[in-house]
Formats: structure tokens, C-alpha cells, sequence
């Protein structure tokens, strides 16, 4: 490998763990961002007077995601207190919770790559110790029925009990009257308008959910219908969302139920025993790609080097279609992919597309590993998707640690350090695992969380059919990914 590249060093940040550090620390002497002050009293037990004594208390914290809901709004970014914690969140997304202190947390909503353009800024007020969904509803433009505005809910994700399920329902849908929801002709939320929200408790079980106009005998005509799974101990948040008619809207954003549970992002309906899965885009010379999952688009427009958020699929054998962007009729894969209950996956989408490619076009379906570790301590994965690059030894700069040892085209492995700040190694693999350096990166390895390190481009680029250089690209897996 020596004579295959220079090396390259680059700061990589960690994805939503890092900018929420970013806004946390930047909160510390801000409005709200104290708990106030707390008064001792010390004897001198020579002179016995006494002195009062005022030290800082901590405000605690609060969990915080993010929903978009508004069907005519482009991807947003979100800013809380100045600092970006979430980045190009579509339509339809729920982020996985983000902690930020209690108090009155400044919240700035702005199309994605355009911070000078404010879709919505304002104070939010949190609480210590309270789960919150902030769900972004109306539509934007001067003509909008229902103004663009968040809407604050306090998440109830208290146990329900081993055979209930909770249901919490928010109407986001702009052009639907007041909706009465229905299972089995019995009326499950009665009169939600634009805005409301309800929780209701049942037994787990399968239903098919009606969503009917209001009327006070709750037997409105269906105007659409959901097969939902609800399992025994589970907390569901229910968006009504889009448009009833699309096709008089400014906006081609057909209504739909759109499921968060719990603290897992998820999209669409709930199947009978769910998996997370998420898509990585890891092919060098591969256009943007759509993904469809059972004949359904999942993904679209995915670039080289994103990885998606997990989405929640019901357990079981789907069929997976990659597609060129916007190219349905082109497929570049198409395969059956088995997912376990209970467990998350990363899709990677690798090798090359052509009929000259040295390593084709494949998924490799990865098990992820999210159970968290100890405090102090990060688990890192590694997995080598760079098609011109040979087997390869990981070490640490400062110490010479091995991290991984021989990892081939395809391979991935584990292995668990303590929290730091590390420069890593890229190295043709050797028996000794002294091989010559061809990149090394910077990374912030963060204790109690889990990390994905895609060793992905091309070595030589300048011969091959992409102009993509290798790169160490990071997602962190718990919390919001990609």
C-alpha cells in the first residue's frame, strides 16, 4: 500500500452526540440554564458566629425530540440556544430524544443549509426529568391555511403495563376537519381539531384504526384506515399528518399515520414484532439512490456517504430495491432481507455499480450491537467498504494499540476503548500491524455510546471510475444516527 496514497488527517464530529454537547455547554449561564442557588449555613466553632454560604444548584435536564410535520415544508435544521442539534430532518422524520437542560430553551426552525431564513424562532419551556415532543405543524408561505408553529407535548412514557399499550394521538393534518379515530366501532379519540392531542390506554393487540370526520355518534364516513400492531408495555405517539387532498395543496404529501414509539424514531404503521433498520450509502461511484422496502419507498435521494436514522419494520423477510434517484425503472439491487424482532440492523449499500467494477454492487445487512456500554466507555465498529483498498490493521497513533487486526473488503468487528479523544491509523495489514500509515483521522469517542466507522472511498481514486476520495465516515448509533 505504500505507494498508494499520502496520508491524509481529519476532524470528524460525531453526529447529533457532539452538537448536543455543543448546545448543552453553550446553555450554562444562559436564561433558564441554571437551577437557581441553595444556601448553607457553617458554625465557627471558635467564635460561633455563623456564615451563609450560596452555591450554584444543577437544573437537571430534560429529554427533547423533534417531529416534521408541516407537508409543505423542505427539510429543516434545528437550533436550540444557537447551537444546531438536528440537521436536514424530512418530512415525516421523529428524532430519537435529545437531553438539554431545563429551563427556557431558545428553539430556532430554519430550512436545511439556509440559517439565514427563520421558519419559526421562539422559547420553549422544558422541565426537569420530562420527556417532550416538539412537533412542527401548519404549512409555510403567505397563503397557509394553518400557520407554520410547534407544537409542545409532554410525553407520558411511564410503564403502561405488561398487556396495555398508550396511545398518544396528535391531529397535524392542515386541511382535515376534526377527526374522530375509531377501532372496532369504538371511539378511541373524539374530536381532535388541527393541534389537539389525546392519550388513550387499550389492550395490546392488532387494530385496524378509522380515521373518520367528527360527529358526535363517532360513525363519520372512514376516510382512511391503518393496520397498527400495539405490543404489551409500549408507548406510541401518533401523528395525523398530510394532506387529505393532496391534489389541491401545495404540496404532493398524501395523508398518513406516522408512528414514534417510545424513544424509537419509526416511520409508517407498526407491524407485530418490530425491528430498526437504517440504510448507509457506501458505494463510491453509485449516483443518489432511493430505497423501497416492500415495494414501498423508505429512502430517497440518498448520497454517497449518508447514513439514515432507524426506522422501525415489522419483523421478517422484505424484499429490498435500490434505485437510482428519481430512476424507478433502473434497479441496482434487489434482494430479500430477514430482520429478528427486537434487534437493529445497518444496510450498507456497498461495493461498485458497472459492469467493470472490481467488487459489485451488494448490501451487506450488518448486525448492530446498541446495548449501551459503561460510562466510561465506547464501543467502535468497523467495517471496510473501500473497494480498491486491501485488507487493513487499525491502530492508535499515541499508543500503537491494535484496534482491528486484518479487516477485509466486507468485514466488520467490534472492539470497546475508553472514552477519549484518539487519532486513528488506516494501515496495510501486516502480521505485526506496523504497516505504513495511508490515512489517519481524528475522532472524540464519547463514554455510554456506540459508533460506526465506514472505511469508504477510494484509495487511488485518480484510478478509479469515481473521483471519491477514502474517508473515515463516523455515524454515532445511539441516539440520532446519520
Amino acid at each position: 500500500m505504500s505507494d498508494r496514497s499520502t496520508p491524509t488527517r481529519r476532524r470528524i464530529l460525531l453526529g447529533i452526540g457532539t452538537a448536543t454537547t455543543a448546545a448543552v455547554a453553550g446553555c450554562a449561564g444562559g436564561d433558564g440554564g441554571s437551577g437557581g442557588t441553595e444556601t448553607s449555613t457553617e458554625t465557627d466553632t471558635s467564635t460561633g458566629m455563623e456564615t451563609e454560604t450560596e452555591t450554584d444548584t444543577p437544573a437537571g435536564t430534560a429529554r427533547v425530540r423533534v417531529a416534521h410535520l408541516s407537508p409543505n415544508a423542505p427539510s429543516v435544521d434545528v437550533l436550540v440556544d444557537g447551537s444546531a442539534v438536528l440537521e436536514d430532518v424530512p418530512f415525516g422524520a421523529t428524532s430519537d430524544y435529545l437531553e438539554v437542560p431545563a429551563g427556557e430553551r431558545s428553539v430556532e426552525i430554519t430550512p436545511t443549509g439556509d440559517r439565514e431564513t427563520t421558519v419559526f424562532s421562539g422559547a420553549v419551556p422544558v422541565e426537569a426529568d420530562t420527556d417532550y415532543t416538539v412537533a412542527a405543524t401548519g404549512e409555510v408561505g403567505d397563503d397557509a391555511d394553518e400557520s407554520f408553529q410547534p407544537v409542545v407535548l409532554e410525553d407520558d412514557n411511564s410503564d403502561p403495563g405488561g398487556d396495555t399499550a398508550r396511545v398518544q394521538l396528535l391531529h397535524a393534518a392542515p386541511d382535515a376537519p376534526a377527526v374522530d379515530v375509531t377501532a372496532g366501532g369504538n371511539a378511541l379519540f373524539d374530536g381532535v381539531a388541527f393541534g389537539g392531542s389525546g392519550s388513550v390506554e387499550v389492550p395490546a393487540g392488532d387494530y385496524t384504526l378509522q380515521i373518520r370526520g367528527d360527529t358526535e355518534s363517532n360513525d363519520g364516513d372512514a376516510v382512511a384506515s391503518f393496520d397498527v400492531a400495539l405490543e404489551g408495555g409500549e408507548v406510541y405517539r401518533a401523528f395525523a399528518a398530510g394532506y387529505l387532498t393532496p391534489d389541491d395543496e401545495p404540496a404532493d404529501t398524501p395523508f398518513d399515520l406516522l408512528f414514534a414509539r417510545g424513544d424509537v424514531a419509526s416511520a409508517g404503521g407498526m407491524g407485530g414484532g418490530t425491528a430498526r433498520a437504517r440504510v448507509s450509502h457506501m458505494s463510491p461511484n453509485a449516483p443518489n439512490v432511493d430505497v423501497l422496502v416492500d415495494g414501498s419507498a423508505v429512502l430517497e435521494d440518498v448520497p454517497f456517504g449518508a447514513t439514515s436514522g432507524y426506522l422501525d419494520l415489522a419483523a421478517g423477510s422484505h424484499t429490498v430495491r435500490i434505485t437510482p434517484a428519481g430512476d424507478a425503472e433502473t434497479t441496482v439491487f434487489e434482494g430479500d432481507v430477514s430482520l429478528e424482532a427486537g434487534a437493529d440492523y445497518t444496510i450498507a449499500a456497498a461495493g461498485e455499480v458497472g459492469d467493470g467494477a472490481d467488487r459489485p454492487f451488494q448490501p451487506l445487512v450488518l448486525r448492530d450491537d446498541n446495548t449501551v456500554p459503561g460510562g466510561d466507555t465506547a464501543r467502535v465498529r468497523a467495517v471496510h467498504v473501500s473497494p480498491d483498498a486491501p485488507a487493513v490493521d487499525i491502530t492508535v497513533d499515541s499508543t500503537g494499540d491494535v484496534l482491528f487486526d486484518g479487516v477485509a473488503f466486507g468485514e466488520s468487528g467490534y472492539v470497546e476503548v475508553p472514552a477519549n479523544d484518539y487519532t486513528l491509523q488506516i494501515r496495510g495489514d501486516t502480521e505485526s500491524n506496523d504497516g505504513e500509515v495511508v490515512a489517519d483521522f481524528d475522532v472524540s469517542l464519547n463514554g455510554g455510546q456506540v459508533y460506526t466507522a465506514f472505511a469508504a472511498g477510494y484509495l487511488t481514486p485518480d484510478d478509479e471510475p469515481e473521483d471519491t476520495a477514502f474517508d473515515l465516515l463516523v455515524t454515532q448509533d445511539t441516539g440520532m444516527s446519520g
